[in-house]
């Protein structure tokens, strides 16, 4: 056990913090004798002085210094334990589980989760990056609390978010580039498309054009983007995912005469909407104002008419 406890430190800090102990007694309501005791006892318990007189008031030794400085980060600590003992006594949950799809903005995504780490800074977050029905199949598993999906969950009510706009593009020199003309599917059938695998175990799907002869598939949207860029293949990309590659010409639109823009609007679903916990209404909030401050134009409820 501790010789000396976490009150003497907090006594002794509010000493340094208010340059007395008569100032230090009334600012955290303590008399001036019960601080001197504290303190005197601490000195007593560790065997080494941590205060000394300047004139009418007292400052900290070296040793003292060093000592308080460390026990600054154990009342910090303290206090963070029983803001977090607080939060769940109001029934804050300790970890929140999302699944969002890879094609959600990914600057989105970060300022979401930036806001939720400054609130919450306590909460642990596990973060599935679901593709196609990944998501879906973890909240009827259960197994998710809040999911952003593409794909609607049969049997839950999705609040819309935002709509992603997919792109058909390839490297500027492939060979489907060099054709020099307007492009219909029937061109990309003798060609490589690369595509995204179904995250999801049991009601794993396809999605999109899939009659290419020769068709890559792979776990996550970067690995197909790096593909892409090496001129292995073409695929319909978020627009969002691959705006620095198209600006500065790594990738270039396909000249489809059909097809070559899709929407796909994206939906915010909660496990339990009404049983939900604070955390899980903050991360969903987040996801929300990070939509409208990355993506305005993009965003489902800023395009809605009032």
């Amino acid at each position: 056990m501790s010789r000396v406890t976490l009150a003497q430190w907090q006594m002794l800090a509010a000493v340094v913090d208010h340059g007395g102990f008569a100032r230090a007694a009334e600012a955290i309501h303590k008399s001036p004798s019960t601080l001197n005791h504290a303190v005197h006892k601490l000195e007593e318990q560790l065997g080494v002085q941590v205060l000394e007189p300047v004139g009418r008031q007292v400052r900290l030794t070296e040793a003292g210094e060093l000592l308080l400085r460390r026990a600054r980060q154990l009342i910090e600590s303290a206090a963070s334990l029983e803001d977090v003992a607080t939060r769940l006594a109001a029934g804050l949950e300790a970890e929140i589980v999302v699944a969002i799809d890879q094609i959600f903005p990914a600057a989105a995504q970060a300022k979401a989760l930036e806001r939720f780490s400054e609130t919450y800074p306590q909460v642990r977050v596990q973060l599935h990056e679901s593709v196609l029905n990944g998501g879906t199949e973890m909240l009827h598993d259960g197994r998710a609390d809040l999911v952003v999906s593409g794909i609607a969950a049969q049997g839950y009510l999705g609040e819309p978010l935002v709509n992603v706009r997919f792109i058909a593009v390839a490297h500027p020199s492939h060979e489907l580039h060099q054709l020099s003309r307007s492009l219909d599917l029937r061109d990309l059938t003798q060609h490589r498309q690369l595509v995204v695998r179904d995250s999801a175990i049991r009601q794993s799907t396809n999605s999109g054009w899939l009659k290419a002869e020769q068709r890559w598939t792979v776990s996550h949207l970067n690995t197909s983007l790096d593909m892409l860029k090496r001129g292995l293949g073409f695929a319909w990309m978020p627009e969002t995912r691959i705006a620095d590659e198209l600006s500065s010409g790594q990738l270039k639109p396909l000249p489809l005469s059909a097809g070559g823009i899709r929407m796909v609007p994206m939906q915010l679903i909660f496990r339990d909407r009404d049983r939900a916990g604070p955390a899980a209404h903050a991360m969903a909030q987040a996801l929300k104002q990070g939509v409208s401050e990355v993506c305005p134009k993009d965003s489902i409820s800023s395009n809605e008419s009032p």
